[in-house]
């Protein structure tokens, strides 16, 4: 248990260090505006489908202290923050929960983006 402990609190100072937050089994990278989970990476903008089961990574919507300020744009969304919902072919999918997301988001009109 020890071990563990100590490799946490070494990933959680590299993280500190290098704009990267640890959250359980997410890593968000915010140079690259990333979401790392269970070693497989995704950019947070672009196409999005809202499912019930077998999401990508799960997402709880906040008002405040949020990882990712989300815009929902109805075309390019191409920049940091900016979301698409669309229903077929989406760049990842979604779970909405109330607890034990993998990102928090906060949606916003203007100025998306990381924190």
């Amino acid at each position: 248990m020890q071990r563990n402990s100590t490799f946490v609190l070494a990933l959680c100072t590299f993280c500190a260090l290098s704009e990267i937050s640890y959250a359980g089994d997410a890593v968000l990278n915010a140079k690259t505006c990333a979401l790392t989970i269970n070693g497989k990476t995704f950019l947070l903008h672009g196409k999005y489908q809202v499912v019930g089961s077998f999401p990508d990574f799960k997402v709880e919507i906040v008002t405040s202290f949020s990882d990712l300020k989300v815009q929902k744009v109805s075309s390019f969304p191409s920049q940091c923050g900016k979301w698409q919902e669309v229903s077929s072919f989406p760049d990842f999918k979604i779970q909405f929960v109330t607890s034990f997301p993998d990102l928090k988001v906060a949606f916003v009109d203007s100025f998306p983006g990381m924190r």
